[in-house]
């Protein structure tokens, strides 16, 4: 599909975004208003720092309070804003968090995703939907790289959580025929990850500050680091295909630039980038937390014709300069 027909079918179409002051809400919502689209976000908490905000763009979209946990004001944004798309982002992402607080990521991840879904199947104009799944349903296994026939059996409470969301999908799907598709991603980086305990954001803020930057494992840990920008892009791309294909309903998708890399690699390729000559301090604290995972794009290349926009030079030059024009501007050094 060229940039005109992308237009067209965005182009006034009521989309309800769920997690759009998040790290890929922000350029989920961005995307959808370059293309036309009328954007109606779900916010629970307010966040005058993230994408949403500091763009203006939450001045151009309509905005329903509230929680995801509540299927009745979910029901009544659907059905009041004749939503045609729903873009399910909404989740709590910190592994750390997850194993200190596994109840509060059950209830966001697995009870507000089901809930939503019950909320689509009540709301008959709604006819696309994308929910992002991510690399950790998977869980742990033997054989990589990871391809979507592989089974889900996360064993730590943020991976359970994915696990489940992305089987209840599934289950609405061929039980009731309700039109959704899963993404799975690596983990996602870019401006706008106002968490600088993940590797990314921390490191370049470090680096920025002359201080030498931290991570939280041995540093041996491999993973699939997928640029936010390319993600945003996979998640209008499915929906559009879903819209021309309705057979791919209850399939997922793995979204991976395919390169694998260990933690202590990335932070140096971060240093290198930023012309910086520090040495990076390594805690070897890390738990609950799988050593070596990457996935397998192949089924998203061959039945959607996708393929990623960035490499992984290109998308961490693009993060640093977000993040330097971020933490140096006057009204914000104080507040990172």
């Amino acid at each position: 599909m060229d940039r005109t027909s992308r237009d067209s079918f965005w182009r006034d179409r009521p989309t309800f975004v769920t997690g759009a002051t998040g790290l890929v809400g922000g350029f989920v919502v961005r995307d959808l208003l370059d293309r036309g689209a009328d954007v109606i976000c779900l916010i629970r908490d307010d966040n005058p720092h993230c994408e949403l905000v500091r763009s203006g763009n939450i001045h151009r979209v309509r905005i329903v309070r509230g929680d995801l946990c509540d299927q009745a004001l979910l029901e009544r944004s659907l059905g009041e804003y004749e939503v045609d798309t729903v873009i399910h982002l909404a989740a709590q992402t910190i592994v750390g968090i997850a194993n200190r607080n596994p109840v509060s990521t059950f209830e966001s991840n697995i009870r507000g995703t089901w809930l939503l879904l019950e909320a689509c199947r009540r709301s008959p104009l709604v006819k696309q939907i994308v929910v992002a799944s991510s690399d950790k349903a998977y869980g742990e296994h033997e054989q990589l790289p990871y391809s979507e026939d592989a089974p889900l059996q996360g064993r730590h409470p943020y991976d359970v959580s994915k696990s489940c969301a992305d089987l209840i999908c599934q289950s609405y799907a061929h039980s009731f025929e309700l039109p959704v598709v899963v993404t799975r991603c690596g983990n996602f980086y870019g401006g706008g990850d106002l968490n600088f305990n993940r590797i990314v954001p921390g490191t370049i803020r470090s680096v920025l500050r002359g201080e030498r930057p931290i991570i939280r494992s041995d540093g041996t840990y491999i993973r699939d680091y997928f640029y936010v920008e390319d993600g945003s892009a996979a998640y209008l791309h499915l929906a559009e295909c879903l819209a021309r294909q309705p057979n791919l309903r209850g399939e997922a998708f793995n979204f991976s630039t395919e390169i694998q890399i260990t933690a202590l690699d990335l932070v140096k390729r971060i240093i290198d980038l930023m012309d910086a000559k520090l040495e990076p301090v390594i805690l070897n604290q890390a738990k609950n937390e799988i050593r070596h995972q990457y996935l397998c794009a192949a089924k998203a290349r061959r039945l959607l014709g996708w393929t990623p926009l960035f490499t992984l030079d290109d998308g961490l030059r693009r993060t640093i300069d977000w993040y330097r024009e971020f933490l140096t501007a006057p009204a914000r050094v104080n507040q990172a």
